[in-house]
């Protein structure tokens, strides 16, 4: 991975919201951290369809966990795509309707074999990528039937897509990502994440899990939230348009 600074008209800035929403806090325990840019990435690549492309630099993003590719067109300009695992310097990509099975290529979900896996899935056809783009994750070609392909995300949801939708064959970079550990609170406060103090410390008043002498238990069947809403195991999808392409639920 190159240690170099990303290119600066591939870039753009970003300002720290620290959890807040009209200045008042939404999401808890955000504040602080480095200054960032935002790499822009294309998640679609097909405005340089049928286009080949050569792996100029992989670059770390401070955005997301899997590393980024800066890839050379043909045509001389240049953008950022999601680097797949085992791409080197000097690798050709492409975008194709039906291109070779290779790593870091791009095609329509119909023309790639089953049992193949792959990862930046469109939902909708021109779109863009919005399934399976975080480090180490990759999704499996089961079968297409008709207009839908059957695919097993990573969280072993069995969905089906529409086959004319655009997929990356391969695996993401970086699938060591979730095991590494933090060396000092520090390194949490650079990213952005502030302490986070456990509702059993505080008072009554406070939280339903405060209150008590010395250490006691939540004394109640789950956890709460500070507004006493289930924190664990409730489920938040409601109906959605999406339910009926869901073959099998995610793991519970």
């Amino acid at each position: 991975m190159a240690k170099q600074k990303p290119l600066k008209r591939l870039t753009v800035g970003k300002k720290s919201k620290a959890g807040r929403s009209h200045g008042r806090i939404t999401v808890r325990h955000k504040g602080g951290g480095h200054k960032r840019s935002y790499r822009l990435v294309d998640f679609s690549r097909l405005k340089k369809i049928d286009v080949s492309a050569r792996v100029e630099s992989i670059e770390y993003d401070p955005n997301r966990n899997t590393s980024i590719a800066r890839i050379l067109y043909k045509d001389g300009s240049r953008s950022y795509v999601l680097a797949p695992d085992k791409t080197v310097v000097g690798d050709t990509l492409v975008c194709q309707d039906k291109a070779p099975v290779k790593l870091g290529n791009r095609m329509r979900i119909e023309n790639i074999p089953s049992g193949t896996f792959i990862y930046n899935i469109e939902t909708r056809p021109k779109q863009g990528g919005k399934l399976v783009r975080s480090a180490g994750n990759y999704a499996q070609l089961t079968a297409i039937e008709k207009k839908y392909a059957q695919i097993i995300l990573p969280s072993k949801e069995v969905r089906l897509i529409l086959t004319k939708c655009f997929a990356s064959i391969g695996q993401l970079s970086n699938p060591q990502a979730n095991t590494k550990k933090l060396r000092k609170a520090g390194q949490s406060r650079w990213r952005g994440i502030r302490p986070t103090v456990r509702g059993s410390a505080m008072n009554a008043v406070d939280h339903p899990h405060g209150g008590g002498e010395g250490r006691s238990p939540i004394g109640l069947k789950g956890p709460k939230t500070p507004w006493g809403k289930p924190a664990l195991g409730k489920k938040t999808r409601k109906k959605k348009y999406s339910d009926r392409l869901i073959v099998k639920r995610r793991r519970k």
